[in-house]
């Protein structure tokens, strides 16, 4: 027998001797009086009137020094210690100390105590079984070090690490300031398909899978753009969404298959005028989450309060490579990639291998910048620049040599957008399987009219990057591949 089973095995034979004494070992109802933040906060007071309260929670630790047992217990909220006193409890301590382990859920009942060191305290007057666990839950100041132990076992890491359970309450934060943000000026909030017959609003290669009733093959959604787009050819000239999309793409620091994702559009509104409100946006929402518009992101130092740089995408490019984006063949493309010792895969088109190249530049640059310029083969949903057709109006948010948002003017031209998508479906139909769809029936929409919309969009690399972490480690349970 392992050392688990032997654990189980004893722990189950417990389960028999609550209920034998008539206690159920997994009952429904918890008589909780108080929070144990809140017993803590308003301890004076309750010590003052001897008040009778009852606490609940996971015992952390339990150590025994004779005839008194001290209980640390844990509701989510914080710790308090409690105290058990055999000349107290009589046989009841001994049937505590014979039953409970650490980690199970218990209930206490008793009245405030200080101990000779100060701690504020419950002195048990009485307890009950609220859940009794099988398994040992690791020991605290080791803790689980293996990465992918933690990730498959994520409840126990946030009972053991601190700064992850904290991770957890800061991203409720940092997406709940977003929506204060939206909904104080006027954004209504919506919610839009996951599944779709056609994905569009980004290049993505999407996740398939099959819809039984309607007996049709359907996608998971790559971006959530075109939906609020339809809305405001409906009238609905204020949208924002806080959802899930899914990209069936690689895995790394910065990059998950599935997140959440945060996008805004605006009619009758140009980005331009919108630019000063994104960087109040992004201001709020890191205050309000992290206390504090400094931050250290990689080997980047970054200050979102300080003024943001404007940064010009073909100067960039061709400052490091020597050629304009607007006007450069195939040929010269490879040829830089091939320098930079850059995969050349078979289909390659020119609007891939400039992004590729683009993404060496954009890691040396920590921003907070605000990107212009960019070509319009890279952007087929934007409106391209009244003084240069050859670029979009499109403006990138880059932090910590990443891009962390995008805000467009949105294209709402129905015949030039028929044209693009006509483009990014010969290059599928070649086989470019990130292309994206042409998709003919928001062509129609727009042919009803559409108005002239500011639209944005961001993902939760933004909370990653600025909490120094992984995309990955960052969420609250990331995908794993199954054992075996």
């Amino acid at each position: 027998m392992s050392a688990l089973e032997k654990v189980r095995s004893e722990r189950l034979g417990k389960i028999e001797l609550l209920k034998k004494r008539g206690m159920d070992p997994y009952p429904a109802e918890c008589n909780r009086t108080h929070e144990n933040k809140a017993f803590l906060a308003s301890y004076d007071e309750l010590l003052h009137k001897k008040e009778t309260v009852t606490l609940a929670g996971r015992i952390m630790s339990l150590r025994v020094q004779g005839g008194i047992a001290f209980a640390d217990v844990y509701d989510g909220t914080k710790r308090v210690q409690t105290l058990f006193k055999k000349d107290d409890l009589g046989d009841e301590f001994d049937f505590f100390l014979s039953v409970v382990d650490a980690g199970d859920f218990i209930e206490v009942t008793g009245t405030p105590f200080t101990t000779n060191r100060g701690m504020h305290s419950l002195l048990a007057s009485g307890w009950r079984m609220l859940a009794k666990s099988l398994r040992p839950i690791p020991d605290e100041w080791f803790g689980l070090k293996d990465e992918d132990e933690r990730y498959r076992k994520r409840y126990l890491d946030l009972l053991l690490n601190p700064d992850v359970a904290d991770l957890v309450r800061k991203r409720s934060v940092f997406w709940n300031a977003a929506r204060s943000f939206m909904r104080s000026r006027g954004f209504l909030e919506v919610e839009t398909p996951v599944l779709e017959t056609k994905t569009g609003g980004a290049e993505a290669r999407p996740f398939v899978t099959h819809h039984n009733a309607l007996d049709l093959d359907v996608y998971l959604r790559i971006s959530l753009e075109l939906w609020h787009k339809k809305l405001m050819a409906g009238g609905i000239s204020k949208t924002f969404e806080i959802g899930r999309i899914f990209r069936n793409e690689g895995m790394s620091y910065e990059h998950a298959q599935d997140y959440t994702h945060f996008e805004f559009y605006e009619a009758y509104q140009d980005s331009r005028k919108g630019v000063p409100m994104l960087i109040e946006l992004y201001r709020t929402i890191a205050k309000e989450t992290f206390g504090t518009l400094q931050f250290s992101i990689g080997e980047h130092t970054v200050d979102l309060g300080k003024e943001w740089e404007h940064l010009d995408y073909n100067v960039l490019m061709q400052e490091r490579y020597g050629f304009d984006p607007r006007d450069v063949n195939l040929a010269t493309v490879k040829e830089h990639m091939k320098k930079e010792d850059m995969a050349i895969e078979r289909g390659l088109d020119i609007g891939r291998g400039v992004d590729l190249l683009w993404k060496k530049v954009r890691k040396s640059i920590g921003g907070p910048a605000i990107l212009t310029g960019m070509p319009v083969y890279l952007e087929p949903l934007a409106k391209k620049t009244a003084g240069d057709p050859r670029v979009v109006d499109r403006f990138q948010i880059l932090i910590g040599g990443s891009e962390m948002g995008k805000a467009f003017n949105e294209l709402n031209d129905p015949v030039d957008q028929r044209e693009r998508f006509e483009k990014q479906q010969a290059l599928r139909d070649a086989g470019d399987e990130e292309a994206q769809m042409a998709d003919f029936e928001y062509v129609e929409a727009m042919e009803y009219g559409m108005p002239p919309m500011f639209g944005f969009g961001v993902s939760e690399r933004l909370f990653s990057f600025l909490a120094g972490t992984s995309i990955r480690e960052a969420q609250l349970f990331p995908l794993m591949r199954p054992r075996g």
